[in-house]
Parts: C-alpha cells; structure tokens; sequence
C-alpha cells in the first residue's frame, strides 16, 4: 500500500464509516433484538456444538466451552470478513458506475465491518470465560495482536477474492466448499494433536487459522506469551496477505466497470 493508497483512503474515510454504519443499521434493521444477536449468536452456536464435542473430547480439552467459542468467533469473522468482501465490488456496481470511489473501499469496509461485529461477539467470549472462570493471566491484555492480524490476512484475501469475483462470478461458490474444507482442517472443535502421526497434521499445521487461533487461545485461556515467532509468522502473514491482496486488486480494477 502506498502513499497515494493511504492518502486516498484518509480522504475517503467518511465514506468508509458511513458505510459501516449503514451495513450495522441494515443487518439490525427488522431485528427485535438487534446488535445483540453479535453476542447472543457465538454463544447459541457454542451450546449446540458443545452438547455434541464436549462428550468427546472432555479428557483432551480442559475448558472445552471456552475454547470452543474462542475458535468459532474468530473464524466466524474470517468467514464473514471474506465472504463480504467477496461480492463488494459486484453488490456496490450501482455506486461504482454513477461516482468516483475509490474500489478498494468496498472490500475493506465489509472487513472492517466483520470486525466491529467480532467486537460484539468477544463480549460473549468474555461471559462464557467468566461462567467456566478459567485461570486468567496477564497475556489476556495481549488478545488483540492475534485479531489484528487476522483483520488484515482476512483483508487481504477479501481484496482478492472480490476482484476474482468481478471476472468469475463461479468464485463465490467455489469459496463456499473452500470454506467448509477450511472449518474442518482449522481446529475449532478438536484438539490439534489427536492429529500427530497423520498427514492432515501437517496440513492443519500450516493453515494460517490456526495459528490465529492458537494465538488467541494461547494468550486468553492459557496464560502463554507468545513467542517472537508466533509474532512474526502470524503479523507476516497478514502483512504479506494484505500486500499482494491489495496489489492484484489494484492491477485489475481499471476493468472492472467492463465486467459489472
């Protein structure tokens, strides 16, 4: 991201908050319950999972609700981030058509947008540790490295993919079995070490999730500082990610007013 980008985007700014603030306004809209389904939604999707793993794995997985929920959240905002971003630039056509705005707003605001919402939903992650009141340690004050992080690795995947989506409209559902594929290879609901010895391990073990994952979870729910390459695998990888994320899109939105 260069100058000019970052110049651009300061200009634009308001347009990106008033984008969120209309997409939070729009989910809400006809709900009775509104913003609190950020908060309520983690936490009913963690009783349901819960009453089904929870029997399997409560000799491999101390806390087993609270690390459950900590590993949905995250990877819920990843989904949303991503899945949002994806059909931005398609979904915005109208906008892009009529006024110049700059295109790389549109992925970014929905990422930005997944991540206020994420902002609710660690209230829930909050309120299950406070119920099963695991040990709680210093690192806790660290848990917005990991997001952070994770906020630009899923950045820059949505920046790609919502270009990708421009030129080939099948991407949408081609990510959506990528998705699925990913929920199960990233360790949400299972220990990753009941994978050692297999093949899968190794794959597990390089999903970027997981290291998001592990990190949160390290820092939240197990006291454990991370290391400075824990730091620099996962910070790189959201970096490298929302560099070459960025920088596709930008080689390709010239073309994208032939296409929508």
């Amino acid at each position: 991201m260069g100058r000019a980008t970052i110049e651009t985007f300061l200009r634009y700014k308001h347009l990106l908050l008033n984008l969120i603030t209309r997409d939070l306004k729009v989910k809400y809209r006809r709900s009775v319950l509104g913003i609190l389904w950020s908060f309520l939604n983690p936490i009913l999707l963690m009783l349901v999972l819960s009453a089904v793993f929870s029997t399997i794995f409560r000799n491999d997985v101390e806390y087993f609700p609270v690390y459950l929920i900590s590993g949905q959240t995250l990877f819920g905002f990843f989904s949303e981030a991503t899945n949002g971003a994806m059909a931005s630039v398609v979904g915005s056509s109208s906008l892009i058509k009529k006024v110049y705005v700059p295109k790389y707003i549109f992925p970014m605001e929905k990422a930005l947008y997944a991540f206020v919402n994420l902002m609710f939903s660690m209230v829930a992650v909050a309120v299950i540790m406070l119920i099963f009141h695991p040990p709680i340690s210093w690192t806790i004050i660290l848990f917005p490295l990991p997001l952070i992080s994770l906020l630009m690795f899923s950045m820059g995947l949505g920046m790609f993919l919502s270009a990708a989506c421009v030129f080939f409209r099948d991407v949408q559902y081609l990510y959506s079995v990528v998705l699925t594929a990913w929920t199960y290879l990233t360790p949400l609901f299972y220990p990753i070490d009941m994978l050692k010895g297999s093949f899968i391990y190794t794959i597990v073990s390089l999903n970027p999730l997981t290291w998001y994952v592990t990190y949160f979870r390290n820092v939240v729910l197990y006291g454990i500082p991370p290391t400075l390459q824990q730091n620099l695998l996962c910070f790189g990888a959201g970096a490298l990610a929302l560099v070459l994320g960025t920088w596709f899109f930008k080689s390709l939105q010239d073309r994208f007013i032939l296409h929508i």
